[in-house]
């Protein structure tokens, strides 16, 4: 039987390095490492919801209509008139309805056309229906029965409302076909908060709901006729349904009498118990189908801005896998460097201060020659073999200390004009770079900005705000400063001359990290307080989005790389203790794992 080397050339291409043309499930022998490796895709689990961008305004019991990639969102509670349309990525405030109401129906192909039908409105129920021509809503004909809480699909010219509440709970079935609308037969079961889907007003599936009790009742429409089918195995009010076809669709949250993150998947026939949403909440808007999906907003305690997406059969997804450990676990080190060539620099065990510098290869950590000053509350940045690392604390004295790492040794230049600790650093190499803010003697926050040209520390333009214990990215000439104990949701962007405030974070932190390449695409991670602690969130230069978060949470550890390849090790875990874990990010993208010969 051949053995790997012996089919080098044959069956697996020889190649020095990543073979940049490998595709899914290709192996190859990499000829400079002597490695055997193969690409596989970094993949979410089948059947599963992830964090998406808020919603602008948070609310629940509004409609909805579109698809995962074009959606509506209008109306609600706190009685509101505001629309929201969804690209794929972002929520956009547009024109409003021209009714306030909420608990209506929706229905709409994408953000480009659709229904608001009925509802609530505010305090009495109302027939009015809307129309969404892009732009702007424009009345038409009423529904034939005023009511709120009904359920409402198809597209805006076929569409179906069923259900709800006027004086009583109901069960008239209502037809849209573009310019009016005929009653039809009744549904089986008479009830309100219920929920369903369907493409037009010929097909659709209704679920749960409450008459005297919260039920499970799931109906079939035909066109003519509703005909009981299989319940839920989950009997709740409010619940959302999204669903491309009659044999397609997915229910999230609701009531039941408490808030539920209960997901069940119907196939035509029958509902099956799925992974739950991350956050229960009931009365959210949602579209889609069980193979994709979006839900927003809703009610948990209080108004949720949230959204989340469904992935039916597992998709590209960004994350962070386990690494090599340090050799020495410690925290308030220093980085440089990337996910697969990285150096960790000083940091503490509270004490001893540490002067180790140790040097990763993308497995494992070695030791390498030590700085000159041990300390930590460094900041650094640079590559594995041209570094710079500066400042710091030691016995409680904010240093000002700057050493320059050739790949082999480190040496003592020029000092900072601030001596700070606690602050951060971004630079391509050695040669030059930026540190900002910080602490400085006497436990002050700073705003001050020193770039390096390779000689010596210039001060530049000051942040906005003052602040210590945040993560820092980029180069000298296009730098973000990110989160901070002082205003911790609070990003700065720079330009090579000025600090310019930009979007904030969604979720606030101080001793977090960052890594990134320029001020227009990084990450930020970990931190505290604890709910960020694992957090990580990715910029694209307009905006942050929650993406995958770390599977140690920490806070006073080291960062590096950029958005497709970076580090995070050391640091402090939420308990309490030090660890020396690493973890690798990779991005939503294929990723080359290498293989032992």
């Amino acid at each position: 039987m051949a053995t790997y080397k012996e089919t080098v050339g044959t069956a697996v291409v020889n190649y020095a390095g990543d073979y940049p043309g490998a595709v899914e499930g290709e192996l190859w022998y990499d000829s400079t490492n002597k490695d055997f490796k193969y690409r596989y895709p970094n993949l979410t689990a089948a059947g599963s919801w992830a964090t998406g961008n808020n919603i602008n305004t948070a609310r629940s019991v509004g409609g909805s209509a579109g698809s995962t990639t074009s959606a509506l969102y209008f109306g609600g509670s706190p009685s509101t008139t505001q629309t929201e349309s969804y690209n794929g990525t972002n929520w956009t405030e547009v024109n409003d309805l021209n009714s306030v109401r909420g608990l209506m129906g929706g229905a709409g192909a994408d953000n480009t056309s659709a229904l608001a039908m009925g509802g609530e409105d505010p305090g009495a129920n109302t027939a009015k229906t809307e129309s969404w021509n892009g732009s702007n809503w424009t009345e038409v004909n009423d529904l034939t029965t005023a009511r709120r809480g009904g359920y409402g699909a198809g597209v805006q010219a076929n569409a179906i409302y069923a259900g709800g509440r006027s004086t009583v709970d109901v069960a008239v079935t209502e037809l849209w076909n573009g310019s009016n609308w005929t009653e039809v037969n009744d549904m089986n079961t008479a009830r309100r908060n219920l929920v369903g889907t369907g493409s037009s007003y010929t097909s659709a599936v209704v679920a749960g709901g409450k008459d005297t009790a919260v039920v499970a009742a799931t109906e079939l429409w035909n066109g003519t006729n509703w005909t009981e089918v299989n319940d839920l195995n989950d009997s709740r009010e409010n619940v959302t349904v999204t669903s491309s076809s009659t044999t397609n669709a997915l229910a999230a949250g609701g009531e039941s009498p408490g808030v539920t993150a209960n997901t069940e998947l119907w196939n035509g026939t029958n509902w099956t118990e799925q992974n739950n949403l991350n956050t229960g909440r009931y009365g959210s808007g949602g579209v889609g189908s069980n193979s994709g999906a979006l839900q927003f907003g809703g009610y948990t305690t209080t108004f949720s801005a949230a959204t989340e997406t469904w992935t039916g059969a597992g998709a590209p997804v960004a994350g962070w896998a386990t690494g090599g450990n340090l050799n020495t676990a410690r925290f308030q080190l220093g980085a440089a460097g990337t996910g697969t060539a990285g150096l960790a620099i000083t940091g503490t065990a509270d004490p001893p201060y540490y002067a180790q510098t140790e040097s990763y290869d993308g497995t494992s950590w070695t030791e390498v020659n030590d700085v000159n000053t041990a300390r930590s509350f460094v900041a650094s940045f640079g590559t594995q073999t041209s570094a710079i690392v500066t400042g710091g604390n030691a016995g409680g004295a904010a240093l000002g200390n700057t050493e320059l790492w050739n790949g082999t040794n480190w040496t003592e230049v020029n000092d900072l004009n601030q001596a700070r600790r606690q602050f951060a650093g971004a630079g391509a190499d050695n040669t030059s770079g930026l540190v900002f803010g910080g602490e400085s003697p006497g436990s002050i926050n700073e705003n001050v900005s020193e770039t390096w040209n390779g000689t010596n520390w210039t001060e530049g333009n000051n942040l906005g705000t003052a602040r210590r214990e945040f993560g820092g990215a980029g180069i000298a000439t296009s730098a973000l400063c990110i989160g901070g104990g002082v205003q911790p949701a609070y990003v700065e962007s720079y330009n090579g001359t000025n600090w310019t405030e930009i979007s904030d974070l969604n979720s606030g932190r101080s001793r977090n990290s960052g890594a990134g390449a320029t001020n227009t695409a990084a990450l930020t991670f970990g931190g505290e307080p604890a709910p960020s602690s694992a957090l990580t969130e990715e910029w694209n230069g307009s905006n942050w989005t929650e993406v995958g978060d770390l599977n140690v949470g920490r806070q006073f550890f080291a960062g590096a790389g950029t958005t497709t390849n970076a580090i995070a090790t050391g640091g402090q875990t939420p308990s309490g203790p030090i660890t020396a874990s690493t973890e690798e990010w990779s991005p939503s993208s294929n990723v080359v794992k290498t293989l032992t010969d």
